[in-house]
């Protein structure tokens, strides 16, 4: 395929279009450019999922408290500049948000994370917003769900944390009903929950990439840098949808301990469908924010989206971007029926894609420990790549490749050197503009790629590198999304926001993506605004 040709065929897949495509008359532009694009592609992929794994909605408010405007944002550890991390307002404010949220709960409280199951100050705030739920007279049912990866997360108990959780509660457990499970959707396909929610009354949500984790968030010197999100509004009702999507699988298969570990409160049932059930009525508007709420099902709890017309681009595998792909096999980038059941992927490309002056990419990581997985989506890289061929301006910062475990992600990061990702970058880029050479000179004008930082030393104070656990994609100052989803390849179960709101967006910028740049920006190995380039 000819160079002009692998460009207009990555836009073209995402419903982007074509870099040489006119404007049209400003009467007709929507106000929602990004959302509108990110739509498209979900309609041609997933269009049987919408309502419970996607959905478009109006009527939303980001979830700030009176005299809070900027509380919908919530950061841990909240810490920008200070390599001791003495004050960690970001933590606290996560804490009391999730207390709050709960303590409003009159009908249910659905709760997701990735096992371990919610420790230390987590579980504290969970413990305190339901007995303050109780106090006020309401008798909610609980659901805490967490996926657990084969053999890691062995030591995870249901029954353990379930009997925890009601002594904490007190007199308050009479009046409670709770689900506790542990569920792996596939062990040989490396498939289990990893979406972080916690959902009341189908109104409200936090969301984001945060674990309820003490050790790593909390509890310790070196803490881990992540971003939540804070919303009211009829989005939170597909959320609870999708958690009742995981349940609905989870209660099926209790009987198999090969796959969920359940425990109840005092014989309740396994609640599949609570969300549905308990909160039928529409959510009333909360606010005038349209988000679209999106995710993923991973491997295992639905095989495809049998409604779906999409076809798998000849572009979107590369040789490179596998390892032992018999074995395996790659549903990143050659697995059709993969993609209409985590539409997720194709919002994240499309949202990239919908940029027109600039991305800002913060992420754990772009590429995975190959093998098992594959090494990097190849559409994603091929839309980055547009991108920069069309000028349009894409930082990347990602976590510290020092944080590397013995098993990748183990210790917050997947790859050993940030040339993994640039030499994947500038190969792909050679493909759309013709040759290695104007690939170079592309990323030169336009790439800021680092490690990240959260203060100016090169790592905390205790000498332990800078952990970044951001799932977050922010485009042209106006739109963005926060969720679970990783861009590197991973067949979890993911969820997350695309939020089109420019006073929100310009928030985001002054409140976390320029603090984060400003001390980030010293570990650059491109930053065409000072010059760094490798020659």
């Amino acid at each position: 395929m000819a160079p002009a040709a692998v460009l207009t065929a990555a836009l073209a897949t995402l419903g982007a279009p074509p870099a040489q495509a006119t404007s049209v008359d400003s009467e007709t532009v929507s106000d929602t450019p990004h959302l509108d694009r990110v739509e498209d592609v979900l309609r041609r992929v997933s269009p049987g999922l919408e309502g419970r794994v996607w959905g478009r909605s109006a009527g939303n408010t980001l979830a700030a408290e009176p005299g809070d405007p900027a509380g919908w944002l919530l950061q841990t550890p909240g810490c920008w500049g200070d390599a001791s991390c003495a004050d960690r307002t970001g933590s606290r404010k996560l804490l009391s948000a999730m207390t709050r949220d709960i303590s409003r709960a009159e009908r249910t409280v659905d709760i997701s994370s990735l096992a371990p199951l919610p420790d230390g100050a987590f579980n504290e705030a969970i413990a305190d917003g339901l007995r303050a739920s109780v106090a006020a007279g309401h008798r909610p049912k609980v659901r805490i769900l967490v996926g657990a990866a084969p053999l890691y997360h062995a030591n995870v108990l249901p029954a353990v944390y379930k009997n925890d959780l009601l002594s904490r509660l007190g007199a308050a457990a009479d009046d409670i009903t709770l689900d506790v499970a542990s569920m792996t959707t596939s062990k040989t396909a490396f498939s289990w929950n990893h979406s972080k929610l916690v959902v009341v009354d189908g109104e409200s949500v936090i969301t984001g990439g945060i674990n309820d984790w003490k050790g790593d968030y909390l509890d310790t010197s070196h803490p881990v840098t992540d971003v939540d999100l804070a919303l009211r509004g009829p989005a939170a009702r597909t959320a609870g949808a999708y958690l009742d999507t995981l349940w609905d699988w989870t209660c099926r298969n209790a009987g198999n301990p090969a796959k969920v570990w359940l425990a109840t409160s005092d014989q309740a049932p396994c609640m599949a469908s609570l969300e549905r059930d308990a909160n039928p009525a529409p959510v009333t508007a909360q606010g005038a924010t349209p988000v679209i709420a999106v995710g993923g099902l991973g491997i295992g709890v639905e095989d495809r989206d049998p409604s779906s017309s999409f076809a798998l681009p000849a572009t979107a595998s590369a040789k490179d971007a596998t390892c032992f792909p018999r074995v395996l096999g790659d549903r990143t980038n050659a697995d059709r029926d993969y993609d209409t059941v985590n539409p997720e992927e194709s919002a994240l490309r499309a949202l990239i894609a919908s940029a027109r002056d600039h991305v800002e990419i913060s992420q754990q990581d772009l590429n995975s420990t190959c093998p098992p997985l594959p090494r990097y989506d190849v559409r994603l890289y091929d839309t980055l790549a547009a991108q920069l061929a069309k000028g349009v301006k894409v930082r990347i910062i990602v976590s510290d490749p020092a944080n590397r475990g013995l098993i990748g992600s183990g210790g917050y990061s997947q790859i050993k050197s940030l040339t993994e990702i640039s030499d994947t970058l500038r190969k792909r880029l050679a493909l759309a503009t013709g040759s290695s050479a104007a690939a170079d000179r592309v990323m030169c004008a336009n790439l800021q790629l680092a490690s990240f930082r959260a203060a100016d030393s090169g790592t905390w104070a205790d000498g332990k590198p800078y952990a970044l656990h951001h799932k977050l994609i922010s485009v042209d100052d106006s739109a963005f999304y926060i969720g679970s989803k990783n861009l590197y390849p991973s067949w979890l179960q993911d969820f997350g926001y695309i939020v089109e709101d420019g006073a929100a967006a310009r928030q985001l910028k002054r409140d976390l993506l320029d603090p984060e740049w400003t001390h980030t920006r010293r570990s650059a190995t491109y930053d065409y605004s000072t010059g760094v380039c490798p020659r």
